[in-house]
């Protein structure tokens, strides 16, 4: 199709919409019709002078809305030449938006406050349940961290151990600021989406899962190779740490509920077995006194790496943070704890990571001889033996095993409430959403296992190489935390919270996490080959789903270029199948929740909703109690609005009613938008409802 049979096409769907070329209406410049004067008499216009710019640009905008359909429907003029020489670009356009006015009935209601009872049903999880569903992730890290450290370290390893754990005392407020300002589910990423772009959203969200995978696969896999160490495997290690990653995948296929409990009681045991270790160590070191420790004092020495003193503490603090793994899947389910538990989460897996590495590490090197140290393997259950015999190695192996088993469901569940946020913001596919009979999310969990296992075959089931790309992933989704509270005092300071960190703590945490990011790069700058190739494999998933409308877009000018491809069997449908998958992918409809009729700020979030979210259809949402409660300029301003975006449509609802969130709810339902996809202003101070209850976006300050 040539483009001139194009725009004759264009033409003839748009007989409401008048061409530039074919009608003298769209010149300022025409005669005018008689103007009354300020004494009431009408006066011949060739005697008065000519209006201003400013009357000349509005009658023109009254005119353009008067002619647009009243039923709505009918193609926007568009705002540039169509970049399609030779096929039709009519889905680059969408049409008028339509006024609609709406009462919520009893049906309506009910449902919207079933949703909020739901919502608050879910946070059923106190403080130790929840604690225990990253604490074996948190407190199971001693076994693959103190190798690490002594590395290093060397004699100095209790020194850097205590001063890698002392830095979350930094990171607790700033994290319980966020919390209790944004307690959504799968953060990181959702503090970042509330308050920063999409984009920014998008890259936290590709570190996160890359976190929650490390966790799961370093876990499995340190497990295994803990077994081997102890016995004689007839397969490879890998083969073990793989039946964890299924197993513990079956076991999150049973719900959240019943795996915070299983976490509990994994816990549970591994501190029983660690007390019983410690008391064995104390009277150990109460029999044999200080000869070994002083011994291993000049040993160490002996083999100590050719750095300062200071160097080696140093060296020792960077990778000692591996330590506290775990704390970053905290907030990815704080929408299922309790109101006001969440300090106490931090604090209860706090304090015995302290004790565990610190006590740990200082047996240690009072009861077992440094060249076994040095070895890395195993070395908890070598303190065991020397403590109290063979029994409590067996007991300290079989403990190793388990709770390593519990960090593979720490990462499990953090990536499914991930994948969960994702699906409800439309940047996976909705089959993610999906949950089993159980509350389970099937979909998830059965990705997030591939996933893992692809993650763990392309580094050649190599431990070593996974270890060294998580240490790296933690600590930048440890930088995101700091970053979101900047991004909230910034951009979100009206919002509510229980707890305002102060600027000189995020900075020091910023400089803390940057120091330890630049040591340990030092220490092996492999790990950002490791970590860049993921994180950038992820991203560039997120990326085509992100924004798949654009690259149909792109194949569609490929094949409108390709002329010889229209004529060709098989794919003159080519370009009808990319026009209808456009229309079909931008159809979801978003909301903006808005109070006001300022053309500056509904403009603004316009934008917003045309960069982040691939749609052609928008609606503005107001909430009226009485008639004159809706502003005087909102319908004249929302016209304005449709006319400026020719690629969405822009509908104005006006419900009648309170603003609540079960409201909110229930227009969710009557329009058949999730709220996730409603958007709104950030609350003050004197909002009466807590926002996170309406379950929308807050995209502006």
């Amino acid at each position: 199709m040539s483009r001139s049979e194009s725009s004759s096409k264009r033409d003839t769907k748009e007989e409401n919409v008048p061409s530039p070329e074919g009608d003298q209406t769209w010149i300022a410049i025409q005669p005018l019709p008689r103007r009354t004067s300020d004494t009431g008499v009408q006066q011949d216009p060739s005697t008065l002078p000519p209006p201003s710019f400013q009357a000349s640009r509005f009658d023109i905008v009254l005119r353009r809305q008067h002619q647009r359909p009243k039923e709505g429907g009918g193609l926007k003029y568009p705002d540039v030449p169509s970049r399609f020489l030779n096929l039709s670009n009519t889905f680059e356009f969408s049409g008028w938006g339509i006024l609609t006015r709406i009462v919520l009935d009893a049906d309506d209601i009910k449902k919207g406050e079933g949703d909020i009872q739901v919502a608050r049903s879910g946070r059923r999880l106190g403080q130790f349940t929840a604690a225990a569903l990253a604490g074996n992730a948190v407190l199971g890290s001693v076994f693959y961290a103190l190798p690490a450290v002594v590395a290093v370290a060397n004699i100095y390893s209790p020194i850097s151990l205590f001063m890698a754990t002392m830095i979350m005392f930094l990171w607790r407020p700033v994290m319980e600021e966020l919390a209790s300002a944004l307690p959504f589910g799968g953060a990181p990423y959702t503090y970042l989406l509330n308050v920063s772009s999409k984009w920014v959203a998008l890259l936290g969200a590709a570190v996160l899962l890359l976190d929650f995978a490390s966790t799961s696969v370093v876990s499995a896999a340190t497990a295994a190779s803990y077994l081997s160490g102890e016995v004689k495997l007839p397969f490879p290690v890998y083969v073990i740490a793989i039946s964890v990653l299924v197993v513990f995948a079956l076991v999150c296929l049973s719900g959240l509920r019943e795996s915070a409990r299983l976490a509990l009681t994994l816990l549970s045991l591994h501190m029983i077995t660690m007390i019983v270790m410690f008391i064995a160590a104390i009277i150990a070191w109460a029999k044999s006194g200080n000869g070994l420790l002083k011994e291993n004092w000049e040993t160490g020495r002996t083999y100590a790496p050719p750095q300062s003193i200071g160097q080696q503490i140093f060296n020792g603090f960077c990778i000692g943070v591996l330590g506290l793994t775990g704390f970053e899947c905290v907030p990815s389910y704080v929408s299922h704890f309790k109101t006001g538990i969440f300090p106490s989460v931090l604090r209860n897996l706090h304090y015995p990571a302290i004790l565990l590495n610190v006590l740990s590490m200082l047996f240690l090197m009072a009861l077992v001889p440094f060249e076994t140290i040095l070895q890395g393997n195993n070395v908890l259950s070598a303190l065991a033996e020397v403590a109290a015999g063979k029994w409590l190695r067996i007991w300290i192996v079989v403990d190793a095993v388990v709770v390593l088993c519990g960090g593979v469901l720490t990462g499990v569940l953090g990536a499914c409430e991930l994948a969960e946020r994702l699906a409800c913001d439309q940047l996976i596919p909705q089959i993610f959403l999906r949950k089993l009979i159980t509350g389970a999310p099937a979909a998830s969990i059965v990705a997030f296992l591939l996933f893992n296992c692809v993650l763990y075959a392309s580094s050649g089931f190599s431990l070593t190489i996974i270890s060294k790309m998580f240490s790296l992933v933690w600590l930048i989704v440890m930088t995101l935390f700091p970053l979101s509270a900047l991004l909230l005092k910034f951009s979100r300071g009206r919002l509510p919270r229980a707890r305002r960190v102060p600027l000189s703590v995020v900075f020091l945490t910023f400089a803390i996490v940057f120091t330890a990011i630049g040591g340990n790069i030092a220490i092996d700058p492999s790990i950002v080959g490791y970590a860049a190739t993921y994180v950038v494999a992820i991203v560039t998933v997120f990326l085509v789903t992100m924004k798949k409308v654009h690259i149909v877009r792109w194949l569609f000018w490929l094949y409108d270029q390709s002329v010889l491809l229209h004529n060709l069997p098989g794919t003159k449908t080519w370009g009808d199948k990319m026009t209808s998958a456009v229309k079909d992918m931008r159809r979801q409809p978003v909301c903006l929740l808005i109070n006001t009729d300022e053309i500056n700020r509904l403009f603004h979030k316009a934008l917003y909703v045309k960069q982040n979210e691939e749609t052609s259809c928008l609606k503005l949402v107001h909430f009226y109690e009485e008639e004159e409660g809706i502003p005087s300029e909102m319908e004249a301003n929302w016209k304005i609005l449709d006319e400026a975006f020719p690629e969405i449509t822009i509908d104005l609802v006006l419900v009648r009613g309170a603003f609540t969130p079960s409201r909110v709810a229930a227009l969710s339902h009557r329009l058949q938008i999730p709220t996730t996809l409603m958007f709104m202003s950030c609350p003050g101070s004197h909002f009466p409802y807590v926002a996170t209850d309406f379950g929308t976006r807050i995209i502006s300050l």
